[in-house]
């Protein structure tokens, strides 16, 4: 059903560690979300809209998102 995946350690910009801005937690659910956007919607392009990359915090959920 769901297509996410744990990660222990995550790696960004710069060679920083993600870790939680709410509870410092390090490890991470991660996904692809699509940014759907009125126009593309109206179109039935979605598809075609730019994907981000979510990291979810494994202990209290927040979602950090980056852009592709």
């Amino acid at each position: 059903m769901s297509n996410k995946k744990e990660v222990k350690e995550r790696i960004v910009a710069g060679n920083k560690k993600l870790e939680c801005i709410i509870c410092n937690h390090t490890m991470f659910w991660y996904r692809e979300t699509l940014m759907n956007t009125v126009g593309m919607s109206l179109l039935n392009l979605d598809w075609a809209n730019k994907k981000a990359t979510n990291y979810v915090c494994g202990n209290c959920g927040y979602v950090h998102w980056f852009l592709n």
